[in-house]
């Protein structure tokens, strides 16, 4: 396998510079800057994939990993889906890796080292970072896809860091690793994922799981509605904005057709704006917005411009709003249980007790396993699990796109089995990497069929 450039760094630096950081790590955060410190020190490059809940602390891993690549000589890239989650993830790197003008021991890099590029950075300032990037003058950039256009190339490229993993294709994760001579790669998701289907889907990678919350997280009252109770719902995100805080409300598109999902959202918030709350402002957000206006329309939100943000499932993973502290789900009864967590996500970011109201519209008046699941935990990794014994993997995993529909799996809760499984095939991989016994030709057909359906990532 490739070989790749070890990056090293001394007990005293790291307690130093975790020390230096604003807040004490979790247990599950030690035991992950463990993992990834580990993996950076070897000549095989890091393949590993750091799972988490919302607010469970992954961006601060992945700073420590970077600031580990610095100190030991190499550059670090960090790619997001979104430009809006680009610079909440620039703002919080830079804070953590300057010391936030507390004098920082450890890293010492001034600010100008390490800079955000996306699609709308101005041409000037664009040709400012490639040329930084080159001379190796730029130690950390966190960008969108623009990092991976062509113009971009790194003095000594050692780590790249992907976030929500599944909204890069593995072409795009490729051709940033391409960047560099073999970096490191971590990869990191807030989407929970049983740990039996983490080892199967993302066998190639490394798993460490942050299954720990930082003290001080707002716990999420839950609470189910039904469809005519959908009034006192209202009355309560009213309360909430009389207080002083903001809405988020989603609402479900039964409609199929790409034209009536604008319509269809622009119906519900002008039904809602002229209706319901006439004396707030309403923000709207759809699946049939241009990349730039759903930006705009969330960096509205989080300056406070508008009371509630009226939404269809679009709305982004990871966007960090403190100062929201309700969230109403309509129709909660039509959304997968992973779905509503990552919209619960939304909330509870800052120092307001949240909520989270999930009305359903189901014509039966009792509600269904997933909303009272919700109603009873908060803990990602057990919703997740509830998920897969609800729906199976094959719809767990986003239906047939994902090339595992095919594959005769064992039962994914089994995870004895596939444990056992993935360690054969790691012994035999050993033995006979490219196939080649006799008895092995059986294996060999099959990787190759599988292989020739779908494409995975090189590593």
């Amino acid at each position: 396998s490739a070989s790749a450039q070890p990056l090293t760094v001394s007990d005293e630096w790291l307690s130093a510079f975790i020390g230096s950081l604003p807040y004490a790590l979790t247990g599950a955060q030690t035991r992950a800057v463990a993992e990834v410190r580990t993996d950076l020190s070897r000549t095989v490059p890091m393949n590993r994939l750091l799972q988490g809940d919302v607010g469970s602390g992954k961006t601060a891993v992945a700073a420590i990993a970077m600031a580990i690549a610095i100190r030991a000589g190499a550059q670090a890239a960090l790619m997001v889906p979104t430009s809006i989650l680009a610079e909440q993830h620039f703002q919080t790197i830079t804070r953590l890796l300057t010391a936030d003008g507390k004098p920082q021991p450890a890293v010492g890099v001034p600010a100008s080292a390490i800079r955000l590029l996306q699609g709308a950075t101005p041409a000037a300032e664009k040709e400012a970072i490639y040329a930084g990037l080159r001379s190796g003058e730029i130690k950390v950039v966190v960008g969108t896809h623009a990092l991976i256009e062509s113009p971009v190339e790194f003095a000594n490229l050692g780590l790249v860091v992907i976030d929500e993993q599944h909204r890069f294709g593995v072409a795009q994760r490729a051709s940033l690793r391409g960047k560099g001579r073999n970096p490191h790669l971590l990869v990191m998701t807030a989407t929970p994922i049983p740990r039996t289907l983490a080892l199967t889907v993302y066998g190639d990678l490394d798993l460490t799981v942050l299954d720990e919350m930082p003290p001080g997280r707002q716990p999420i009252t839950t609470y189910i509605l039904h469809a005519n109770e959908r009034e006192r719902a209202y009355a309560f995100v009213r309360r909430e904005v009389h207080k002083g805080r903001q809405a988020f409300l989603i609402f479900p598109l039964v409609e199929e057709s790409e034209k009536s999902e604008a319509k269809a959202a622009v119906e519900e918030h002008t039904r809602l704006q002229q209706e319901i709350f006439p004396d707030l402002k309403l923000g709207l957000l759809h699946g049939r917005m241009k990349p730039n206006e759903k930006d705009e329309v969330m960096r509205r939100f989080r300056a406070g411009e508008y009371h509630i943000l009226v939404s269809t499932s679009v709305v982004e993973v990871g966007v960090d709003v403190p100062n929201a502290s309700v969230i109403l789900i309509d129709g909660a009864n039509r959304f997968g249980l992973a779905q509503l967590h990552q919209f619960r996500g939304r909330v509870g970011r800052g120092q307001h007790p949240s909520y989270c109201l999930l009305v359903s519209d189901s014509p039966d008046p009792a509600p269904d396993e997933r909303l009272k699941a919700m109603e009873a935990t908060q803990d990602g990794f057990v919703l997740a699990q509830k998920d897969l014994e609800l729906r199976g993997p094959g719809d767990f995993l986003g239906t047939r796109q994902s090339g595992f529909a095919g594959l005769q799996t064992a039962r994914l809760s089994d995870l004895k089995t596939i444990e056992k499984a993935r360690r054969e095939a790691l012994a035999l991989f050993e033995r006979d990497p490219e196939l080649q016994a006799p008895e092995h030709a059986g294996i060999a057909a099959l990787v190759a069929r599988f292989w020739t359906e779908g494409a995975g990532d090189v590593s």
